[in-house]
């Protein structure tokens, strides 16, 4: 494969010349482009001893061959680490200033990921979340920057993925790319020796069944307000649907992590929508599931909600009676995403989630099918849940139901664990919705 891997000007592009190995020890063709600025963080002749071709950030270099139009036309993917806040700027207003902004603009349908790394306020500021909408928009997958230690003392979100993470992103994107350039009819597959070529580093080729499709999850608890300080919420800490999230990725798919409150960071490599109360997840998920082939509902939605949100905070006065709170229902997120996709007779997989106590009116797994009857989801994933089981823990253990009324299957172990046999029920659930050619 022809890549392209633009070098930003940032203190982590050090760090790019192992994800150059990677990618040319797995049999890949790149080509480096660096800007400016990043030749003064790692010199050319790097580049050019890792790559193996000669290395330029100028458009009047090797003019007769017009390098500023024929890198793009001939890329196959493009890959950009670091992407400063300054190239992602520039990126986004379609400046064209330097050879590898021209190589952006000539990108056509090349694939284009870009691994963003900065201080975390850069990352933070509204101009640089309103670049990263902007190039996300135009079907550019920019991956969440890593959190942890930065340049000097400063910790948090804007450290660069490591570079085995934005090698299995740049494979996943390649594939998914691949499968959707393949003949239609039926869940494309990857190119076999594409994915082996792949190394070590990537997901082997047997879970990656999910290339060229594309999976929302959702995941984390939702938070209701009650007033400008506090809400009603509940116990999740993201990390089943973080490890959901993370499956899917390396199975292959275009992953879109629909982030409630979570207490771990997304996954590398997925594009993550904000939210925080359920009716914001439920707007969320009808726009995300128009293009997905995988919906996966795995965050704890609150059922209820205050009928008024006090605009101040609610005060505790001596001589003010202790206020009422009135609540009202969610809306039934889950049902209305089977509504909608079974009147547009759309070819989606949908799977919920249940968290469930039993009680004397009945078991865990009695309430479960109960539940799965009323959503009518293709899978329902059953835990039991607890002050000290489940919430916030490392481990889980689930039980999968079928609306076809097939034998319920297990699975324990870590959280990722389930989330690998989840993945994979969901593959073979596909596999079955395909008829043979």
């Amino acid at each position: 494969m022809r890549i392209v891997l633009g070098v930003g000007g940032g203190i982590a592009a050090y760090k790019v010349a192992s994800l150059l190995r990677l990618f040319t020890e797995a049999g890949h063709d790149v080509t480096v482009i660096p800007t400016e600025a990043a030749t003064r963080f790692v010199g050319v002749a790097t580049w050019e001893a890792l790559s193996g071709h000669p290395v330029s950030n100028s458009v009047f270099d090797a003019v007769h061959t017009v390098n500023h139009v024929r890198l793009g036309h001939e890329a196959e993917l493009i890959v950009v680490a670091p992407a400063t806040a300054d190239l992602l700027a520039r990126a986004a207003t379609g400046q064209a200033d330097d050879l590898l902004t021209n190589t952006l603009l000539m990108a056509g349908d090349c694939p284009v990921l870009m691994a963003p790394a900065m201080h975390t306020e850069m990352w933070q500021h509204p101009a640089t979340q309103a670049n990263v909408e902007t190039l996300r928009s135009r079907g550019v997958t920019v991956l969440e920057p890593a959190s942890g230690r930065l340049t000097g003392a400063d910790s948090g979100p804007g450290r660069l993925p490591e570079p085995e993470a934005i090698f299995t992103a740049a494979m996943a994107l390649a594939g998914a790319s691949a499968a959707e350039a393949g003949e239609s009819g039926g869940a494309a597959q990857p190119d076999v020796d594409a994915v082996l070529a792949a190394g070590p580093s990537a997901a082997p080729l047997a879970v990656r069944a999910l290339a060229g499709l594309t999976v929302t999850v959702s995941a984390g608890g939702t938070r209701e307000p009650l007033d400008p300080v506090r809400f009603l919420g509940n116990r999740s800490s993201g990390k089943q649907g973080v490890a959901l999230a993370a499956a899917a990725l390396e199975a292959g798919a275009r992953v879109r992590l629909l982030a409630a409150h979570m207490e771990v960071p997304a996954p590398a490599g997925v594009e993550v929508v904000q939210v925080e109360t359920a009716l914001e997840l439920r707007k969320a998920a009808l726009h995300a599931a128009a293009d997905s082939d995988v919906v996966i509902m795995a965050a704890a939605v609150a059922d209820f909600r205050p009928a008024d949100v006090s605009g101040t905070k609610i005060k505790k006065r001596d001589d003010v009676a202790d206020p009422v709170i009135n609540l009202v229902r969610n809306p039934d997120i889950l049902r209305e995403l089977v509504e909608v996709r079974d009147a547009a007779s759309r070819d989606q997989l949908i799977v919920g989630f249940a968290a469930e106590t039993g009680d004397a009116g009945g078991d865990v797994l009695e309430y479960a099918r109960a539940k799965l009857q009323r959503k009518a989801c293709d899978l329902l994933v059953v835990n039991q849940v607890g002050r000290d089981k489940v919430f916030g823990e490392d481990t889980n253990s689930v039980v999968i139901l079928s609306r076809d009324g097939s034998e319920p299957q297990e699975a324990s172990g870590s959280k990722s664990d389930v989330a690998a046999a989840v993945i994979d029920r969901i593959s073979a659930e596909l596999s079955r919705a395909v008829p043979p050619a």
